[in-house]
């Protein structure tokens, strides 16, 4: 570093880096002595490894760290702004440090998943024979974006945000580094790890920008509020996030827990997810989850979508946030979806079987003289409008695919069904 280097003023967070592997906050589960990289670093080994975690948990610090503690040469690249030649830049010194000092090198590669499968397949036999510990880091599934024969190589390490308790230690060590508390209320400091959402690195520039106000009196939540800027949430339409809460808000519906399925529907509003994809999915949910034990939740929830076509944001937002309530509230059963796998699983078993004749038409003479339509019985002329004829397949036993609950309306059904089941029996037993 260059004298006036040294001298240029650095960002809080950059300060607050933490010197060694013991001062990173809320990654316990990776880096305490029993945790997996803990334990890497007791028995003086490291293995290639991605870091998955949201932004600002602490994943460059900790590779950073990983190679101080490890003596292994840091050798740090962003996958945003290089290419195949740095990485042939890298691995050939990679190879010389090795080969004329004993040095290993610890591969940071910020963004992994911004390279390509191609590049990705580049890092193979250098991992394999150790020229390189890799340590790759993402905000991104490594299951949907890393090659599978990366991800075999290496060890996926999922990092948390950060909780409550982290990000107040944070702020502990940014007051002492300033020598002087952050001049807000306990509300107001409440507020601003909350505006943080998670990233430490975030929380500290929040900070920073409050400590260089000078206020005369501690900032209340208010003047906060209208003095920082809150933390967008990490939430991407096209990836992980969306397909999290849209999972969450489906699972909440089944469990019939309307106010965490209003929380997820908000989540995923304010994240800027298309609302009728929401409205999608929750007519899906009424057909699959509800069904016959609720007719009217599909009804409801084509309704509170076509008022969200015609009202559009933000007005339209509270049809679909009444359709989360009534779907959440309403008696669940998965009869229809589980009947409907069945008979199509029966179906594709049975292969080409033939209606019985007895209800097939017969518009032409050839087709009655050969037995179309002979014997059919018209279920409105019938004792209680039922026949109680065979319309499966001769040959093929008779079948229950749908088996209602004894919830809402398919209560009735159920009534219904065993009503004509005995019927079935008594005129196929011949006592009708």
């Amino acid at each position: 570093m260059s004298l006036f280097e040294s001298q240029a003023p650095r960002p809080l967070a950059d300060r607050l880096r933490p010197a060694h592997i013991g001062e990173v906050v809320g990654q316990d589960h990776l880096l305490s002595p029993d945790a997996p990289i803990g334990r890497m670093l007791a028995a003086g080994r490291l293995a290639s490894m991605i870091l998955w975690g949201p932004p600002g948990c602490g994943k460059t610090t900790i590779a950073r760290l990983l190679a101080d503690r490890t003596s292994l040469y840091f050798e740090p690249l962003s996958a945003v702004f290089s290419g195949v030649a740095d990485l042939r830049k890298v691995f050939e010194s990679a190879k010389h440090r090795r080969q004329g000092g004993g040095q290993g090198t610890l591969l940071f590669v910020d963004e992994i998943h911004r390279f390509n499968r191609a590049q990705q397949d580049g890092f193979l036999p250098y991992v394999e024979d150790g020229t390189v510990t890799l340590v790759g880091a993402t905000t991104e599934n490594p299951s949907f974006e890393l090659n599978a024969a990366l991800l075999s190589r290496c060890q996926v390490m999922v990092l948390r945000r950060l909780d409550d308790a982290a990000l107040e230690l944070l702020l502990s060590r940014a007051e002492a580094l300033e020598g002087r508390p952050l001049p807000v209320t306990p509300e107001a400091r409440e507020a601003l790890r909350a505006m943080a959402d998670g990233d430490g690195r975030f929380l500290l520039n929040l900070a920073e920008e409050v400590f260089t106000l000078h206020a005369p009196e501690p900032l209340d939540a208010a003047r906060l509020a209208a003095t920082v800027q809150r933390r967008a949430p990490v939430y991407d339409k096209d990836r992980e996030g969306h397909y999290n809460l849209i999972s969450a808000l489906h699972k909440s519906l089944r469990g019939s827990d309307v106010d965490a399925a209003l929380y997820w529907f908000a989540r995923m509003l304010d994240g800027g997810e298309d609302p009728l994809y929401i409205a999608r999915r929750l007519i899906r949910f009424a057909v699959e989850d509800i069904g016959l034990a609720d007719p009217q939740a599909v009804v409801q929830a084509m309704a509170g979508t076509e008022t969200y076509e015609r009202l559009g944001s933000p007005e339209g937002e509270l049809a679909l946030a009444q359709v989360v309530i009534y779907l959440g509230t309403a008696p669940k059963s998965n009869a229809g979806y589980k009947a409907y796998g069945a008979a199509r699983r029966s179906a594709k078993e049975t292969g080409s079987l033939m209606p019985p004749m007895h209800i097939l038409n017969a518009p032409t003479r050839m087709m009655k003289d050969i037995g179309y339509g002979k014997g059919y019985q018209y279920d409105h002329d019938a004792e209680e409008g039922f026949s109680g004829q065979n319309y499966f397949p001769d040959g093929m036993p008779r079948q229950r695919f749908y088996n209602p609950p004894e919830r809402g309306f398919e209560r009735e059904l159920v009534k219904r069904l065993d009503y004509w089941a005995k019927l079935r029996a008594k005129r196929q037993s011949g006592d009708a």
